[in-house]
């Protein structure tokens, strides 16, 4: 029977330097740096400035590796320092408890004891620490020790977009890219006595997604969003009624503490039946008339209910042309609008309608939010400029009157949120307007929907409405699975773009 192994990550304590000073000597034998082990001065040093950053793995008991590291104010150093000026000339002043980077100033593991994977427990244990300590990134001089075989024939550049793309091999390098570092720059003189590395280091970064400024606490981002999505349904109004309609509908979503409610794209129409004896295109522009209103009473009812509102669409008249405009309403009393970019052919033939010419992303409490109308949502470059901007959520308010025409936006705004790594809200009108034309007929099944990956729904479905039924949809989405996923996804959509091959550009 095989002896049993037991290996164990811990912090070091300074009984640990004789097991700790033989496994030095024995790695540093290969790096032909083999008189430069920590003397036991130093590591006595870095457990009592910070003893939660000197990691030890063991084997049997026996300290075989470990990763030491400061924390360091970045922005004294910026990308261009020396090993010594990062650690003070192995003073270790540079240590800084307030600061916002780990900075990793050693792994090693013993020779005889590669293979493993001890070296992934020590990065995993540092990563674990950033994220504890709510400390930005990792970021680290790495060694080169493949370099000096290739320096006559390859620049370091060169070398490195070879490691890169597993044509050489570096035992450096090649483990560091593997465990999501990135390279943000070649370092010169970064540590001249390494010979291997020809004095050069890759300066490596690792980025904590889950990283938070150290704000105001009550003006801290939410990390789980609650979504509450009205599917309406079209029935006759004055401005009274309606308004006593918006207002149940608000009460209710906001009794289920909700960050958002969701309104359909048009949903005011039933006040069109107020112009039904004009042409279309006079109609619309007497439902215009009411836009000013509806958006004052969304802005209050925003701030006394506590919840954002995304106020569907309503027709606006500037310059004497007519658009198409969604509104988001904060809770703090805040607004803002975007038009709609793409009317279809027949809201152009029927009312004249015109396309907005912006895009724009919209800071909330809850994150980035981005608006797309109806038929909008069926151009991708739209949604993937928003996504770039840092778009977490995006809202699209429809009014669809065919199955088929509901699919387009359905289908659509799935593709959006595959692509965009982000969630996508649709909410639509149901039922039917007799006396109103252009109005006879809606189609709709409101839903959340997310990316397609293992955090997410299989279908990428959070929660979606009974088909042509008044209803509400109550979802919660989480953003920090939308940083996980950007990061560390089964495929990275936005990272994995060839900007070397195209790029999307913004004319207006």
């Amino acid at each position: 029977m095989a002896p049993e192994t037991t290996v164990e990550v811990r912090n070091l304590t300074v009984e640990d330097y004789l097991d700790l000073k033989s496994s030095m000597i024995s790695a540093y034998a290969y790096t032909g740096m083999g008189d430069a082990y920590w003397r036991e001065d130093a590591i006595r040093r870095l457990i009592r400035i910070f003893p939660e950053g000197q990691i030890g793995v063991t084997v049997n008991q026996k300290v075989v590796g470990c990763a030491l590291t400061l924390i360091v104010d970045y922005g004294r150093f910026g990308d261009n320092h020396t090993y010594e000026q990062i650690t003070g000339r192995y003073s270790f002043n540079t240590h800084n408890a307030k600061g916002d980077v780990l900075y990793g100033i050693e792994v090693f593991v013993h020779p005889e004891y590669r293979g493993m994977r001890l070296a992934r427990r020590l990065y995993d244990a540092r990563k674990a620490l950033c994220e504890k300590l709510n400390l930005r990134a990792i970021v680290a001089g790495g060694r080169l020790p493949g370099y000096a075989a290739y320096a006559g024939e390859l620049s370091p550049r060169e070398y490195i977009s070879k490691v890169r793309h597993r044509e050489i091999y570096d035992p450096t390098l090649t483990f560091q890219l593997a465990n999501d570092f990135h390279v943000k720059k070649i370092l010169k003189n970064y540590l001249p006595e390494d010979t291997q590395s020809k004095g050069l280091a890759t300066l490596i970064q690792w980025d904590n997604i889950y990283y938070e400024p150290q704000n105001d606490l009550f003006r801290q981002l939410k990390s789980t969003v609650r979504l509450g999505l009205v599917q309406w349904q079209m029935r006759p109004h004055n401005l009274h009624s309606l308004l006593q309609h918006i207002e149940y509908f608000i009460d209710t979503v906001s009794d289920y503490e909700s960050d958002f409610v969701v309104f359909p794209e048009l949903f005011n129409a039933p006040l069109m039946a107020e112009f039904n004896d004009l042409h279309e295109h006079e109609a619309i522009r007497g439902l215009a008339k009411y836009t000013d209103a509806l958006l004052e009473k969304m802005v209050e009812f925003a701030v006394s209910y506590n919840v954002n509102i995304i106020a569907g669409s309503l027709p606006i008249i500037r310059n004497d042309q007519l658009y198409n405009m969604a509104y988001v309403c904060r809770r703090d009393g805040t607004y803002d609008g975007c038009e709609k970019i793409h009317p279809t052919p027949a809201e152009v033939t029927f009312w004249g309608m015109r396309g907005g010419d912006q895009i724009k992303v919209f800071d909330t409490d809850c994150g980035r939010i981005g608006i797309l109308i109806c038929y909008d949502v069926e151009f991708p470059e739209l949604s993937r400029i928003m996504a770039l901007e840092g778009m977490d959520i995006l809202f699209v308010p429809f009014m669809t009157d065919t199955q088929n025409g509901y699919n387009r936006v359905r289908f659509c705004a799935q593709a959006r949120a595959i692509e965009n790594e982000c969630y996508v809200a649709i909410a639509g009108n149901v039922g039917n307007l007799p006396r109103v034309n252009n109005m006879d007929l809606q189609f709709s099944q409101s839903a959340v929907f997310t990316p397609s990956d293992f955090a997410f729904p299989v279908n990428g479905i959070k929660a979606e409405a009974t088909p042509n039924t008044e209803t509400i949809v109550i979802a919660d989405v989480d953003l920090i699975l939308l940083k996980e996923l950007r990061q560390f996804g089964s495929v990275n959509n936005l990272k994995d773009r060839r900007k070397d091959l195209y790029e999307l550009k913004w004319k207006s």
